[in-house]
């Protein structure tokens, strides 16, 4: 296992990164100069988060070079379309504080309109083009929109950001990102989203094999899940607004998981997910406006 992962097109990434869904914005900037401070440096963010302003300030501030922290961000669904996708940079460029993007994808696929999502998709060619990002992917896309992007698209996308978690491994989708040369990227990735939305009676945290092969190395289930994350060739992006956590998750290059324990891990999968089935996605339901920078 590698602590980086080079995407399609040869650029360079960190596979452990820094997650910002849901941390309000005021409290952003300082749980970004703490994961900085760790030593994490990939920063993930979006412009549906409200967010990206504070996590700029904290790379700003930090007193590292531009070129050492890799940032990710995504396209809301109401800004696509090609023009809206393109001004949709510049909003978010503005609010981060930056000329240029390290990753820009699409969080969702809108299967209603996905003729608004293949162009928004050429408008992420033409930024990759012109230098504005250096890499460019999607969120949330399953299979058949993958299927349907690669048949329009001129650009393979560098990674799939879905919900992957011990209890909802999507190994259809993780199959068909490797057949493309596709990095498949975790979010919700030690299954916090498993403590809070309808997946059974237990969340991952409280997993008995996780607890079992955690005791057995000496690190929380936690650690154990984004070890396996690493060690199976995925990026993982944890959140967290706790100094303590923040750092926990990041201890994780001091141990390995076996191919047993491994393997026990992929078999917790319970076909759930936590998150809204990106078939539901659509601008009616989901559209908000995302503000200038």
């Amino acid at each position: 296992m590698t602590t980086n992962l080079t995407l399609n097109n040869g650029v360079t990434m960190p596979a452990l990164g820094f997650g910002v869904f849901q941390t309000p914005p005021d409290v952003t900037a300082q749980a970004v100069a703490e994961a900085l401070r760790t030593g994490y440096r990939l920063i993930d963010t979006a412009a549906a988060y409200a967010n990206e302003r504070g996590v700029g300030e904290a790379i700003a501030a930090s007193g590292l070079d531009r070129q050492e922290v890799f940032i990710e961000t995504k396209i809301w669904i109401s800004d696509y379309g090609h023009d809206a996708t393109s001004h949709a940079f510049d909003k978010s460029a503005g609010k981060l504080g930056v000329d240029q993007i390290d990753l820009l994808i699409l969080h969702q696929p809108l299967p209603s309109r996905f003729d608004l999502t293949l162009e928004a998709y050429r408008a992420l060619e033409t930024l990759l083009a012109d230098g504005k990002v250096r890499a460019i992917g999607v969120s949330n896309f399953m299979p058949d929109h993958l299927d349907a992007l690669l048949k329009q698209a001129t650009v393979v996308p560098a990674v799939n950001q879905v919900e992957v978690h011990p209890y909802f491994t999507q190994q259809a989708v993780q199959t068909a990102d490797a057949a493309h040369g596709v990095i498949t990227q975790a979010w919700s990735p030690i299954g916090g989203i498993t403590s809070y939305r309808g997946t059974g009676t237990t969340s991952t945290f409280g997993d008995p094999t996780i607890g079992e092969i955690a005791k057995a190395h000496g690190k929380t289930p936690a650690q154990v899940m984004i070890r396996w994350h690493l060690q199976e060739g995925r990026s993982a992006i944890p959140k967290s607004v706790n100094p303590t956590r923040i750092a926990e998750n990041f201890d994780v290059f001091d141990f390995e998981l076996t191919a047993t324990e491994l393997t026990a891990l992929d078999a917790l999968d319970t076909g759930v997910r936590g998150g809204p089935e990106p078939a539901d996605i659509t601008l009616e339901t989901f559209g908000r406006d995302i503000p200038e920078a």
